[in-house]
C-alpha cells in the first residue's frame, strides 16, 4: 500500500505528461521540497519512476486506487422540475443545448473511466437514445423508483459499487477536471458554506463527521462521491440493510454510510467552489442557467 504522500506525488506525476520540477511538486500539493526530495526517491528506488517520469511498475502501484467504473443514479420523476419533465426523464433535460447526462459522462472518459452504469425508471426506454453516442452504458432497472427516494436506485446497483464513482444525474459539471483517475480514499464533493439551507456535511480534519440538513460553517453537498475497494464491498451489504430499514425506502442513499453506519466509513471532503458544479432541482433554476426556458411558463 502506498504512504498517502507517496501517492499524491506517483498521481501528479501520472496525471501530468510534463516533467515536474521537485518545486513544482511542492508547490503543486503543498509539500516541503525536502519531502519532495525524498519522497522521489523512495518512488524510484521501488523502480516507480525512472528520469522523473512514471514507470509501468508505477502505474501498477497505483492501480488499486484507479477509478473503474461510475454509477449515475437517474431514475426519478424530477417533479419539481414540471412541466419539462412530463414526458422526458430530468438527466436527458438539455440545459444550453446539452444533455444534463452528457456533462458527467464525458468527464468519466476524459480520465479513462468506460464502464458506466445509468440507474433508469422513469421514461426508462428513452435512455435508450444515450447509446448512440455512448454504446458502451449498461442500465439498471429501477421497478420501484416512484415509490421510493433514490437509495432504491442505489440498492439496484450496490454490487457495483467498489473503485466507484456515484453521481446524481441532475448536475452540470462546469469544472469536469474534478473528476479524478485516481483516489486514495473515499471522498465527497462539497463547497464551504458560512451557513447553508441544504444538505450539507460536518468536516473535522478534512473528513465527513456528520450529514445533516441545514448549519453553520459547513460544506453543502454535491451529488458527486467516490467510493474506494474497501468501501464499496461494505455498501453491498450496508445500502441493503439501511434499504429494509423502517422508513428505509425514504433515505436517501448516501445515508447508508454517512448516518445509518457511518462510524465504520472514513469519508473525505473534496472542496470545490460555488460556481464548479450547478445542482438543477426546480424548474426557476432551470430558467435562470438557461434562458431559453424563460419563454415557457
Amino acid at each position: 500500500m502506498l504512504t498517502r504522500k507517496q501517492f499524491e506525488i506517483l498521481r501528479l506525476i501520472a496525471e501530468r505528461e510534463n516533467l515536474l520540477s521537485q518545486r513544482m511538486i511542492a508547490g503543486i500539493l503543498g509539500y516541503s521540497v525536502g519531502t519532495v526530495n525524498k519522497i522521489l526517491k523512495e518512488l524510484s528506488g521501488l523502480n516507480w519512476l525512472s528520469s522523473g517520469k512514471i514507470t509501468q511498475m508505477g502505474r501498477e502501484a497505483l492501480e488499486p486506487y484507479r477509478a473503474k467504473r461510475a454509477i449515475f443514479l437517474a431514475a426519478g420523476v424530477g417533479s419539481r422540475l414540471m412541466p419539462v419533465t412530463l414526458n422526458t426523464p430530468k438527466p436527458l433535460v438539455r440545459v444550453n443545448g446539452v444533455r444534463m447526462l452528457d456533462g458527467l459522462i464525458d468527464a468519466c472518459l476524459a480520465v479513462g473511466i468506460e464502464e458506466i452504469y445509468v440507474t433508469r425508471g422513469y421514461f426508462a426506454e428513452q435512455f435508450d437514445q444515450l447509446l448512440l453516442k455512448y454504446p458502451m452504458i449498461k442500465f439498471i432497472e429501477n421497478p420501484v423508483f416512484n415509490e421510493t427516494n433514490d437509495i432504491s436506485s442505489a440498492y439496484y446497483a450496490r454490487h457495483l459499487m467498489q473503485n466507484a464513482y456515484v453521481f446524481e444525474s441532475d448536475l452540470i459539471l462546469y469544472r469536469p477536471e474534478l473528476i479524478k483517475k485516481y483516489h486514495y480514499t473515499s471522498d465527497f464533493l462539497g463547497v464551504y458554506k458560512e451557513r447553508s439551507d441544504d444538505w450539507c456535511f460536518d468536516v473535522r480534519d478534512g473528513v465527513i463527521t456528520a450529514e445533516k440538513y441545514g448549519g453553520f460553517n459547513c460544506y453543502q453537498m454535491i451529488g458527486i462521491s467516490y467510493w474506494s475497494a474497501e468501501d464499496g464491498a461494505k455498501l453491498e451489504e450496508h445500502i441493503a440493510q439501511a434499504y429494509e430499514l423502517p422508513g428505509g425506502r425514504e433515505r436517501y442513499w448516501e445515508q447508508a454510510p454517512l448516518t445509518v453506519f457511518h462510524d465504520q466509513y472514513r469519508v473525505e471532503i473534496i472542496p470545490c467552489q460555488e460556481g464548479d458544479v450547478a445542482e438543477i432541482d426546480t424548474y426557476k433554476e432551470l430558467k435562470a442557467i438557461d434562458p431559453a426556458y424563460a419563454a415557457f411558463q
